[in-house]
């Protein structure tokens, strides 16, 4: 077997982990791990990539701590992930999407989250990938989902609305009332481009333009336009406010355009963000980073209380991050076509937490809807 992401670094050499396996629907339980000892892998494991190297760096930690329980409360937003497709490959991404990736939702899910859209409590669907664009359903899964009367959020990384064969794609939005929520993790292009790729920036610019003619960003009106920013690298992202006013600012004076909110967003520990800071020897650090800066007060408004993370395979989750990580709903393998009778009967049930969910309570806490306090 190959060694793992920490070896030859003293500081996260997996010889000194304590593997602790943190589970408030099972008894905690702890693997005491000899010298040179690998450790025993489960499901609590971070992702395939740390299966293989005997490694588990998110529930297991020098540093951890137990992540306080949460309950459900009314199942409000159905996050679903089309597919893994992408036209970009950003180095922060937790998804691992690209151009390479073919993992696509089939069409009996697509209906089976239709079923589930129209149950009363649900209020919006939210669509996320790889680009949700991408998937050949996406289209008519927004038309239908509107005429039922939902909100219907579509997680855009803005390039897209500039690939060959999606150039009606951004009026489309407009003539559906879709909520836009755009990835801009800066305003400057140096910046932008090596975290997403060479051009992004000025890409970005250029379709943030379209949806601005189109009326997207008016305050007055009722397009919706959000920006995410999201840090560079292993740093909690700065009060929502105060930045938003910076972006507000240089967007409007260096490009002319204009937005809703800026919503802040903390890198997550997980796949290939997590595989960078591993290889410079830095994952541990920002572990305990996220959890020497966990704020209680953020709990009350974390995003899985009322929410579910369905995967291209109709399984539930959730969370996106806990999605990425094999980390069924409340802790149970249940799809799609269970939730079309238990919509209402989830309230109350534990949630599926492990040392990553710091991230969504550090600081000003984050989640897709931006910071929490």
């Amino acid at each position: 077997m190959a060694p793992g992401p920490f070896a030859g670094n003293s500081a996260t050499n997996f010889h000194s982990i304590d593997f602790t396996v943190h589970d408030h629907n099972d008894p905690l339980h702890r693997q005491h791990l000899e010298p040179g000892a690998r450790p025993m892998v489960g499901p609590l494991c971070c992702s395939p990539e740390w299966l293989s190297a005997s490694s588990c760096p998110l529930t297991c930690s020098t540093t951890s701590r137990l992540f306080p329980p949460l309950q459900r409360r009314r199942l409000q937003t159905l996050q679903v992930n089309l597919g893994y497709r992408c036209n970009q490959s950003c180095s922060h991404c937790h998804v691992n999407a690209g151009p390479w990736r073919t993992e696509a939702m089939a069409e009996a899910q697509i209906e089976q989250v239709l079923g589930v859209l129209a149950h009363p409590t649900i209020e919006t669907l939210d669509l996320t990938g790889g680009a949700p664009e991408l998937h050949p359903r996406f289209r008519s899964l927004v038309g239908r989902a509107r005429a039922l009367g939902r909100q219907v959020i579509d997680r855009c990384n803005l390039t897209i609305l500039l690939e060959p064969g999606q150039e009606d794609l951004a009026a489309f939005l407009a003539d559906q009332a879709v909520h836009v929520v755009a990835s801009l993790p800066c305003t400057e292009a140096e910046r932008v481009n090596q975290q997403r790729g060479d051009g992004v920036f000025e890409r970005s610019i250029a379709a943030l333009q379209r949806l601005n003619h189109l009326g997207y960003g008016d305050p007055t009106g009722p397009l919706r336009l959000d920006l995410v920013y999201n840090p560079s690298g292993a740093n909690l992202p700065p009060a929502q406010a105060g930045l938003e006013a910076h972006y507000r600012e240089a967007l409007a004076r260096d490009y002319g355009l204009r937005f809703n909110r800026l919503l802040t967003i903390t890198n997550m520990p997980i796949e290939r963000f997590a595989r960078d800071l591993a290889h410079r020897g830095a994952l541990e650090a920002y572990l305990e980073q996220l959890q020497q800066a966990h704020r209680a007060e953020n709990l009350e408004a974390v995003m899985c209380r009322g929410l579910i993370s369905v995967n291209w395979k109709g399984e539930l989750f959730d969370c996106d991050f806990n999605q990425q990580l094999g980390l069924p709903l409340g802790g149970r393998h249940r799809h799609l076509s269970d939730l079309l009778d238990q919509v209402g009967d989830l309230e109350g049930e534990s949630i599926r937490v492990a040392t990553h969910c710091f991230g969504c309570t550090a600081g000003h806490g984050s989640s897709c809807g931006g910071a929490l306090s």
